[in-house]
């Protein structure tokens, strides 16, 4: 899929006061391939699915005690499009591994939509502008696909360091976090059960946790995209 993407970029690793913490969640979030044995527009649908992702018996079990708050701020003389840039990676990168983990439930079959809690379906639009109603394994495919090219670009997301971001940086940021919300609010939907058997539902509480409290602190979703899951979000995030 040919997209264009914007002008020469910055991206560079960070060192704070915060690093052992975050090294600790993220080899947590890691333990995950140990319990593995093997864009765009929305709609209203009717469902009446029970909601297990509700129920504080599973939700409130996380692999950390780390005030995820206080992890998500930005340390202190760091620049804040580098820490953006540098959580963003993290953020794609757990997504994805707990998206291999849960796929064998993920099927044309099993999802045929791509869905939400709060009864949305998610349609994704192709280069031309087309709207495409495909499975959820097909859409979140593109969503990662998508995402992997963004971060993969020097242009974009340069290594060398003390490179400047592109001016429409923040922009495909955002993008990105719909992108990354829509498969995280699919696997709370349709596959949280799939999670609690395979004990993995403690990681991904602490991963959508971490991810909506970063997203709040920097204002990288649209109240309008994550008004579905209102619910959910205030019971992690309480």
């Amino acid at each position: 899929m040919g997209r264009s993407i914007l002008d020469m970029g910055g991206c560079q690793s960070y060192s704070s006061s915060d690093e052992e913490d975050v090294s600790a969640l993220k080899a947590n979030y890691n333990n995950i391939s140990l319990f593995k044995v093997k864009n765009n527009t929305l709609h209203l649908i009717p469902s009446a699915e029970v909601k297990p992702y509700l129920r504080d018996h599973f939700l409130s079990k996380r692999i950390t005690d780390l005030d995820l708050l206080t992890l998500s701020a930005l340390p202190h003389g760091l620049d804040q499009q580098e820490w953006i840039a540098t959580n963003t990676v993290s953020f794609f990168q757990h997504t994805t591994l707990f998206f291999s983990a849960l796929s064998e439930s993920c099927s044309m079959t099993t999802c045929p939509a791509a869905k939400s809690p709060g009864n949305m379906l998610y349609e994704w639009t192709d280069d031309q502008g087309k709207k495409l109603k495909c499975s959820a394994p097909i859409y979140i495919d593109y969503a990662l696909s998508y995402i992997q090219e963004i971060l993969t670009d020097e242009r974009v997301f340069p290594t060398k360091a003390g490179s400047p971001f592109p001016s429409g940086f923040m922009f495909l940021i955002q993008k990105i976090f719909v992108m990354l919300f829509r498969t995280l609010a699919h696997l709370f939907s349709a596959h949280y059960q799939d999670a609690i058997a395979v004990e993995l539902h403690p990681h991904l509480n602490t991963l959508f946790t971490h991810f909506i409290t970063f997203s709040h602190t920097f204002r990288l979703l649209e109240p309008s995209e994550t008004a579905p899951i209102d619910e959910l979000m205030a019971v992690l995030t309480h």
